[in-house]
């Protein structure tokens, strides 16, 4: 940087320094009102000494020190909880020296991005920056130490041989690796930390040749200490004041193995220098290593400390590899052997042969296991788990309280590392699918379909999908079909590009879509599942990559959707699926494509069986599923146009709709009884006035989806029953029976009350997806009308004020958007939203329009309905909204507004009353449940 220009950021720093927080920026925008570069330098500055002294119970960003780990050379290292996400980090805090230095930081946070992209189970994660702070993964554990038991160090050894590898193959050097910055987890995971900070926060003046200047940070280690830890591991070239290279990890890898199984430094001294000479000119006592050290491990010791590199081990993976298959033949089986040992020898490998011989005919039968992943952090549901092929990992959609947003999660199963987020794959659509080798998943965000690598994260955009998103499978050939809304099955190939049909429509059956693929072995067949209205023609049926559009078998398997699960059998595999709410496996021949044998019972409790699977398996044995409905601990509030909360309503529970009377005294509920809820959701009406919360139905049935007549005095519901979708009216003062409105066998649901009293507006899902149709309250003809149907979901519809128009939410666009219609007959139409939309609701002098935005802000729109319905501007973001089960519900509204349009009556996250946390269950060797 200019030093003239340094010299001017400084002045005006230490000039702002000076004021209070509220004079600085109007200070600033006189001093330098055309300079933006250096107020933005400024700013920057003055945000790291906002922070002021770091002590327990300050933040940093979103980041509450809890306290203080240890100090190093280059900063503090906090424990510290993240707020957003709800868990604890070590937080890195730079000295303010450093973070002033623009240059440097900068230089810092380009390498610091990218050690954020190395994702390794061995290696302690860097989260990203925070100001002038590192936010890392928290590691538990003790630091490594010797003496070790061999195969104890060797297991640690292969551990830390395969994070290095990893890192090495993405470019990235460690440059500081020894016992203080390897910790040990409880469960005996290794994890490196610091991992590549040296070359991130080395000064470019001082980069190499001075060891004293090593930028370790070691909890609780003094400077001498880690100048004397940093030495003793510290590389010949790296002494000597050369560039380190990968080979400079190596040998590190080599004195901290060596270490490990003697129990003692490899080069040692009282002091830095005698300690570097050490490295430099003198061997390590060979004889120091225990006698049962295998032969391999002695060699591969000694040719990590090769003093000349070039004669060094070269990969770390031939060291992981000669720990994995080291040789049996160890210093003292060298010896010369007495005759009775050969001859105990002899005896045991008789032995040996005649247990294989008796027990290769009875192998162990594996067990049926069953255990339950608990909802990560403030989440409260894990549903749609996806299991890797390999049966190692499952991918899910925890509904996390705090985020307001969805995020593609993944929890390993072969480890006790906690589930993690994918960043980049926030507000993702649907039901994710793996890759065949496990290595991604594939995901839809914002109309795309996307692919991540979950190890480094990278995404790749593989083509745009047409409509809504109806899953996808992934076929050993690299090809990829899905479904969408209004579509039939398309296909892509794996690295991108156009998508072609592999399936159509078949408008004789009515079809909305097809969806939910699954490929059979060969990679040419998979079954799918077509919706119909005609019901005998909707079910699962069998495709062809290999036929054309228009010459797929039409002879349905089942009638509900299905997933394949392959077995060891090449020829035989088996079709899971649900029926009501248990979950069934059946043979299926993969040569006569056709189902075999009988459904059996695996699993019962599966929430309701429309929409994508609740289950997975894989070829492995694992299963997964989800059982329990979506509910969670919520409270009503209202919040101003600011999202501050005024006032709490009533107390927290599980709460499913809300609903403001016309002139807004009082709020219509679907709620089950109690703060901690049943299983059985009633109609409550709270009165705001005398703060009351009365029942206004009570039989066993499911009652939702309230709304209130024109005069207040009525409110319609729909009522659950076996095979039965009804709607009925009260008196809204629980006087009176209930009377009956609308029979119906198909889920539906009310949404508005027309203001004249005539209509009363509903959407349906006869067809596995939304129609709107309406029911005429007045006169004799009481039949439904259709107002909306097509192949797209059409839902969360409101009148407005007059009547005239329509409000809803569609997916026509391939994600759901709010449009206007006129009505009663849909002849104009207008695009509302802009970028995600769902639950309209109307300022009640017609004014205004508001919605939730994908990520659950709350937005508003100016509009005018006369003479016709008209958009003023563009959407207003006016806050986050922390509504309970998030926006993309479409059977419900969780909020309402006042007539004025100034407040929100919301039914929010309830953070301070506890969640009912569904987990996944999972069930290892699933298949043996057949054989029962």
């Amino acid at each position: 940087m200019d030093p003239q220009r340094w010299a001017r950021i400084q002045s005006l720093y230490h000039a702002a320094l000076a004021m209070a927080p509220g004079e600085r920026e109007d200070y600033l925008a006189v001093a330098c009102p055309h300079e933006p570069e250096v107020r933005r330098e400024v700013e920057s500055l003055l945000k790291g000494a906002d922070s002021g002294p770091v002590t327990v119970g300050t933040h940093i960003g979103p980041h509450e020190i809890l306290g203080l780990l240890g100090a190093g050379e280059m900063g503090e290292v906090y424990r510290a909880r993240d707020t957003r996400l709800k868990r604890e980090v070590a937080l890195k805090v730079l000295p303010v020296a450093f973070a002033s230095d623009p240059e440097r930081l900068a230089r810092f946070k380009r390498e610091a991005e990218v050690l954020a992209a190395i994702n390794h189970p061995n290696i302690a994660h860097i989260y990203g920056l925070e100001q002038r702070a590192i936010v890392m993964e928290l590691v538990e554990g003790e630091t490594l130490a010797g003496p070790l038991p061999v195969d104890t160090a060797l297991d640690y050894a292969r551990q830390i041989a395969e994070a290095l590898e990893y890192a090495h193959e993405k470019g990235v050097i460690h440059r500081d690796l020894k016992p203080a910055n390897i910790k040990v987890t409880p469960e005996g995971q290794v994890k490196l930390l610091d991992f590549g900070l040296a070359k991130a926060i080395e000064d470019r003046a001082g980069a190499v040749g001075d060891p004293e200047s090593s930028p370790t940070l070691t909890v609780g280690a003094t400077r001498v200490g880690t100048i004397l830890g940093t030495a003793a591991y510290m590389s010949p070239e790296q002494a000597a004041g050369k560039p380190a290279d990968r080979r400079s990890d190596i040998w590190s890898f080599g004195a901290v193995l060596y270490e490990m199984l003697a129990g003692k430094r490899a080069f040692d001294g009282e002091s830095t220098s005698e300690t570097l000479a050490s490295v430099l000119q003198e061997e390590p006592d060979w004889d120091a290593l225990p006698a049962m050290t295998p032969t391999t491990i002695r060699k591969l010791v000694r040719r990590c400390l090769t003093k000349d590199r070039r004669q060094r081990l070269q990969a770390i993976g031939e060291a992981r590899i000669h720990i994995e298959l080291p040789e049996e033949e160890t210093a003292e089986t060298q010896k010369p052997q007495p005759a009775w040992r050969w001859a105990t020898a002899l005896f045991f490998i008789i032995a040996t042969l005649f247990a294989f011989l008796y027990f290769r005919q009875r192998p162990p039968v594996p067990e049926v296991v069953r255990f339950q992943i608990p909802a990560p952090g403030d989440s409260f549901a894990l549903p749609y788990p996806a299991v890797s092929p390999n049966g190692r990992m499952i991918a899910f959609l925890p509904i996390v309280r705090s985020l307001g947003r969805s995020v593609l999660w993944v929890r390993s199963l072969d480890s006790t590392d906690d589930a993690r987020p994918l960043p980049g794959t926030e507000n993702f659509g649907g039901t994710p699918f793996w890759s065949p080798d496990s290595r991604f998943l594939a995901f839809v965000q914002d109309g795309s379909l996307k692919k991540i690598d979950v190890s480094s994260g990278a995404r790749q955009t593989l083509c745009d999908v047409p409509g809504g998103w109806r899953a996808g499978a992934w076929s050993r050939e690299n090809i990829i079909i899905f479904g969408s809304a209004g579509h039939g099955l398309m296909r892509v190939s794996a690295s991108g590009g156009p998508a072609v049909p592999v399936t159509s429509l078949d408008p004789s059956w009515q079809e909305g879509f097809h969806a939910s693929p699954s490929f059979l072995p060969d990679g040419r067949h998979f079954i799918y599942y077509r919706d119909a209205r005609v019901p005998e023609h909707r079910g699962v049926y069998v495709g062809s990559l290999d036929a054309t559009v228009d010459q797929q078998n039409s002879s349905p398997l089942i009638s509900t959707g299905a997933l394949y699960v392959p077995s060891t059998d090449p020829d035989n595999g088996y079709v899971l699926f649900q029926q009501e709410d248990a979950l069934m496996a059946q043979p299926f021949d993969t040569r006569r494509l056709r189902l075999s044998g009988n459904a059996v019972l695996l699993a019962r409790s599966l929430p309701n069986p429309y929409g994508p699977p609740q289950f997975s398996a894989s070829e492995t044995g694992v299963l997964a599923y989800f059982t329990g409905g979506m509910s969670s601990v919520s409270q009503l509030a209202w919040f101003d146009r600011a999202g501050k909360k005024l006032q709490t309503v009533g107390e927290p529970g599980q709460h499913s709709t809300v609903a403001l009377s016309p002139d807004r005294t009082r709020a219509a509920l679907s709620q089950t009884e109690g703060s901690t809820g049943s299983s059985t959701f009633d109609i409550w009406v709270y009165e705001f006035a005398r703060g009351t919360l009365e029942r206004l139905t009570s039989d066993p049935s499911q009652h939702y989806t309230a709304v209130w007549s024109p005069d207040g005095s009525r409110i319609a519901f729909a009522i659950r029953r076996p095979g039965a979708y009804d709607f009925y009216q009260k008196a809204s003062n629980g006087i009176g029976s209930e009377d009956l409105l609308l029979k119906s066998d198909e889920p539906q649901y009310p949404f508005d009350w027309s203001p004249d009293g005539r209509f009363l507006l509903y959407g349906d899902t006869a067809g596995s997806h939304f129609d709107l149709k309406y029911l005429p309250l007045v006169g004799d003809d009481r039949k439904p009308r259709v107002y909306l149907q097509n192949q797209f979901n059409q839902s969360q519809a409101q009148f407005s004020p007059d009547g005239r128009w329509v409000a809803y939410t569609s997916d026509e666009t391939g994600r759901n958007e709010i449009s206007v219609q006129s009505f009663p007959q849909a002849s104009k139409k207008w695009m509302v939203s802009t970028s995600g939309g769902t639950q309209p609701r109307w300022r009640r002098d017609g004014k205004e329009l508001f919605y939730l935005s994908s990520d659950s802000t709350m937005m508003a729109v100016a509009v005018t309905t006369v003479p016709e319905f008209r958009v003023i501007g563009n959407p207003v973001s006016l806050f986050a909204a922390p509504v309970s089960n998030g926006g993309p519900d479409l059977n419900a509204f969780h909020y309402d507004v006042s007539r004025d349009g100034q407040r929100f009556l919301i039914n929010a996250v309830a953070t301070d009353a506890p969640a009912a946390r569904l987990p996944i269950t999972v069930v290892l060797n699933w298949p043996r449940l057949l054989k029962k």
